[in-house]
């Protein structure tokens, strides 16, 4: 069970009130500020700040409470394994960044549950960092990135392979082109991922290396869902640079065209990872067949 002290401090930031806490958990203020006077004596810490408006947390005390949260997810988790394990039911939780979720990943994983009945998998969507971080505090069992993650305890079993190309409307002028170079490109209406997604840094990083930056283009939005920048590029309101892997379906139905950017051939690794005391690699092998049939390999 979580210490009730590290529930006592989430729930106090959830409320920004000693006394809405103190009812929200059945407690008396006096006992709230027990709780949080016991963690800051354990730790030798203050966990906030003193004379601000708000509870506003120290920076000992935002790291206390990002691992109050891996406890509590740990928790939840533990709960969730015992209801699971009395229904007959196997459950875990596999980690994906975005443009894993726009191609076949979702499809493979339920066609795995299909194939096994007794088998839940909850997916959480989220960046290449933060389901790493998850990935460790056991929050999620295992992460299909694009690219890796370089941890010490993990390891990566390759899924698939994918490069970045250039998406235009049907209707738009490179429609028909066999590629087109940065400077056309530049003066295009470019929407793109955010900096923290693991495709904006490899264009990102592509352009570096050919002396140029983002600021030198015409970036009219920046949104991290990969269906909504599909869908805007099929309206013509603009062009995009994402994973191929994420518009397959869309090229052949032919609502999208993939023009190829001169000199660019940037390939990058699509891999499950997952922690040395995964026990289970019996499922990442049969994922990676599923996926490879559906992909018809």
């Amino acid at each position: 069970m979580i210490d009730a002290k590290l529930n006592t401090l989430l729930t106090l930031i959830e409320a920004q009130s000693y006394t809405k806490a103190a009812q929200m958990l059945s407690l008396t203020q006096p006992a709230v500020s027990q709780h949080i006077r016991g963690l800051e004596q354990e730790y030798g810490i203050k966990i906030f700040l003193k004379g601000t408006k708000g509870m506003v947390l120290t920076p000992e005390g935002r790291i206390l409470e990002k691992y109050a949260h891996r406890e509590a997810a740990l928790y939840r988790n533990l709960l969730n394994d015992f209801e699971s394990y009395r229904n007959g039911i196997h459950g875990f939780v596999i980690g994906i960044t975005p443009s894993a979720e726009e191609n076949m990943v979702p499809r493979v994983i339920a066609t795995y549950c299909n194939l096994h009945p007794d088998t839940k998998v909850t997916i959480l969507t989220d960046t290449i960092k933060n389901i790493g971080s998850k990935l460790k505090a056991y929050e999620v069992d295992v992460a299909i990135v694009e690219g890796n993650l370089q941890e010490e305890g993990l390891h990566s079993l390759m899924l698939d392979t994918d490069h970045l190309c250039l998406i235009v409307s049907p209707e738009h002028p490179f429609a028909e082109r066999s590629s087109v170079c940065l400077d056309e490109l530049k003066k295009e209406r470019l929407i793109v991922r955010p900096s923290t997604a693991g495709t904006r840094r490899m264009f990102d990083s592509y352009l570096l290396s050919c002396g140029e930056s983002l600021q030198n283009f015409h970036v009219i939005l920046e949104i991290d869902n990969v269906s909504t920048i599909k869908d805007l590029v099929h309206s013509n309101l603009g062009v995009s640079v994402i994973a191929h892997s994420t518009c397959i379906s869309e090229e052949r139905a032919g609502t999208l065209k993939v023009i190829p950017i001169e000199n660019y051939k940037s390939i990058r690794e699509i891999n499950m990872v997952y922690r040395d005391d995964f026990g289970q690699k019996q499922i990442l092998d049969e994922l990676c067949q599923i996926y490879r049939s559906c992909n018809g390999v």
